[in-house]
């Protein structure tokens, strides 16, 4: 079984945000795996973990992403967790790719590892914490013309049936969907809990390479992604602004009426 995982290298999310020409400034010395990334990390090492001693030799976990150099922070924390093989899509001509381009690249990537072994399953995470769109997993089951089960906050696979299960938490219904391997699944923060990783896949993890592929290795036209091929435009970028000065009550007595006309003020109720 080959499960690959696309993660993304996202600023830290307790740095300040800056844009400039309508662009997210991303400081390398910030960056870090996507926190929800993990999680989709974890799935697919538990599954192949599930698997018989011989089908689990067989099976591997692979993470792409498409980033710069500085990414591969993030791949090789993926590594210390115990992913078998990182890829990092670089090239020019992905700057200002939308979501639409980064799941046309990303569905390129999983093409060309399932020419290599066929691939049975792509686990993303729910979001990427920088932007926080959650379409790049339909984007990406769209390209790769899959099923897609989506927010799952439990995952089962079933090798022998060749299914994935997912139960979505949609507040106050549950859904559970079944959908034929090969997949598309996106999980939820909810799904599991990531585990740290071992010293001595850390240390290992420190000499493991990360291959680079460019747009050219993917035949994927430079017209079709990047600027030049982003169906959305950031027109306007302005900065956060400051936070108002909090307003200090001392109770004397009176402190849930001025609480309760603190929120009917604000429309908070």
């Amino acid at each position: 079984m080959r499960i690959v995982v696309p993660v993304k290298y996202v600023p830290d999310i307790q740095s300040d945000r800056a844009f400039e020409d309508c662009r997210l400034v991303r400081d390398p010395s910030e960056g870090t795996l996507n926190e929800l990334d993990e999680h989709a990390v974890e799935a697919a090492l538990s599954i192949i973990e599930s698997l018989d001693d011989d089908a689990r030799a067989a099976s591997d976990v692979v993470v792409v992403t498409m980033a710069g150099p500085d990414a591969d922070a993030a791949v090789r924390k993926t590594f210390q967790m115990g992913v078998d093989r990182g890829v990092r899509i670089s090239d020019e001509g992905l700057e200002g790719s939308d979501y639409a381009g980064t799941a046309r690249t990303l569905a390129a990537a999983v093409r060309r590892l399932g020419d290599e072994t066929p691939v049975d399953l792509v686990i993303t995470g729910m979001a990427a914490l920088d932007g926080l769109g959650s379409v790049v997993p339909v984007y990406l089951a769209a390209e790769l013309g899959l099923p897609q089960l989506t927010n799952a906050s439990e995952l089962d696979v079933d090798t022998a049936a060749r299914t994935a299960r997912v139960t979505r938490d949609l507040g106050h219904v549950h859904e559970v969907l079944e959908a034929p391997l090969p997949a598309v699944v996106s999980v939820s923060d909810h799904v599991n809990q990531p585990r740290y990783p071992n010293f001595k896949l850390i240390m290992a993890a420190r000499k493991k390479p990360v291959e680079e592929w460019s747009l050219a290795d993917l035949d994927v036209a430079a017209e079709t992604v990047g600027e030049s091929g982003a169906r959305t435009r950031t027109s306007r970028a302005e900065p956060r602004p400051p936070r108002p000065e909090a307003e200090i009550v001392v109770d004397k007595g009176e402190g849930g009426t001025a609480l309760a006309d603190f929120l009917i003020r604000n429309e908070l109720v």
